[in-house]
């Protein structure tokens, strides 16, 4: 799949990214070889696998994964309570995005 300068600069826009040409030019090169990558996983033969939201795997007593237990919240004074500016319940951080 062919990927244009334009759409290289578009999305390097969208991540806030400002690129020099020779970036564009290995970018460009990269995206296409990753779309490429998916256009053979496209032909893969999927008929009768169901989709997955995540792997699951059979593990005995050393799996990594622990049990979900349910804890009471921190609550909002107990969060706060090293914050170097709060206000009104929330942190307050200096302003990190400019457009």
């Amino acid at each position: 799949m062919k990927i244009t300068e334009k759409e290289v600069r578009y999305v390097a826009g969208l991540a806030n990214l400002q690129l020099v040409d020779s970036e564009v030019d290995r970018l460009q090169a990269d995206l296409e070889s990753i779309l490429e990558h998916f256009d053979k996983l496209n032909e893969v033969d999927t008929t009768g696998i169901a989709p997955m939201a995540q792997v699951l795997f059979a593990a005995g007593e050393t799996a990594t994964l622990r049990v979900d237990l349910p804890v009471p919240p921190l609550g909002n004074e107990a969060a706060l309570a090293n914050a170097p500016q709060k206000g009104a319940g929330y942190f307050k951080v200096p302003k990190v995005i400019e457009r």
